[in-house]
């Protein structure tokens, strides 16, 4: 790839972006949601006492939870509706006229969200180290890798989801699956080791579940199993949660590329 091509990339995906997120400010349940969630989220906790007898610091607990919606919701089902509505206005195909590669018009139109989900994660830490106080984390690099590969995994499957997405309005029911499996059984609103054996083994392969560990582990040294480990432990125990989350990268990357839709179902 030659360095004009290289150079070119991010101007052209920064100016879909923008073109996005102009889109995207003047929805303002979507502004307040970004501002006002991690507000309400910690207060929310701090009001019911969640997290304050558990292994996991209620700040810390409110970073998780945050993040996994924020992912879930943001990031997830925003670019499902996003790419959908994009297609069938034709929009995708017109781009694809253009300069931009496919990456970058999934990238382009995937980034606002993006930023909207980085800010509340932000705020949220923000708001609950002046609530709670919280600690220095054990391991930051986990917590940086978490977001990264957590942001990727949703964009992708967001991407993917749109194959069985007829319409916009058909987005509700197309995500409610994998929304609902996410936030019963990863461990954004309760303790994965909880659960029966049986369903653990099968819960920690949800595409939520290693951002949720990686996260974990970095905020508070608590492991998967539930046991506290120091900074050097927290890299063995990161490695089971890094390789669930590379293979849905994978899987990820490979599906967009067979089953995506540039143009219109109807």
């Amino acid at each position: 790839m030659s360095a004009l091509t290289l150079s070119g990339t991010p101007r052209r995906v920064r100016s879909l972006a923008v073109a996005e997120l102009k889109l995207l400010v003047r929805n303002r349940t979507a502004v307040f949601t970004a501002v006002g969630l991690p507000v309400l989220s910690v207060l929310g906790l701090n009001a019911i006492g969640i997290g304050e007898e558990g292994d996991v610091p209620v700040a810390a607990l409110a970073v998780i939870m945050l993040a996994g919606f924020s992912l879930l919701y943001v990031v997830y089902y925003n670019l499902v509706t996003a790419y959908v509505a994009r297609r069938e206005e034709h929009v995708l195909k017109r781009l694809r006229v253009g300069e931009l590669t496919d990456a970058e018009i999934l990238a382009g139109t995937a980034l606002p969200s993006v930023v909207v989900a980085v800010v509340q994660i932000v705020l949220t830490w923000a708001v609950a180290a002046v609530a709670f106080g919280i600690d220095l984390p054990v391991n930051a690099v986990l917590i940086l890798a978490g977001l990264l590969v957590g942001v990727v995994v949703f964009v992708l499957l967001a991407a993917v989801s749109t194959t069985f997405t007829r319409n916009v309005e058909t987005a509700q029911l197309s995500t409610l699956p994998l929304l609902f499996a996410c936030m019963i059984f990863s461990g954004i609103i309760g303790p994965r080791d909880s659960l029966p054996e049986g369903v653990q083994a099968v819960a920690q392969l949800l595409p939520l579940s290693p951002l949720v560990d990686l996260i974990r582990l970095g905020l508070s040294g608590v492991a998967p199993d539930g046991d506290t480990v120091d900074f050097a432990a927290s890299w063995t125990e990161a490695a089971v949660p890094a390789v669930i989350a590379v293979a849905w990268v994978g899987l990820g990357v490979w599906a967009v590329r067979r089953w995506f839709r540039w143009e219109p179902r109807s």
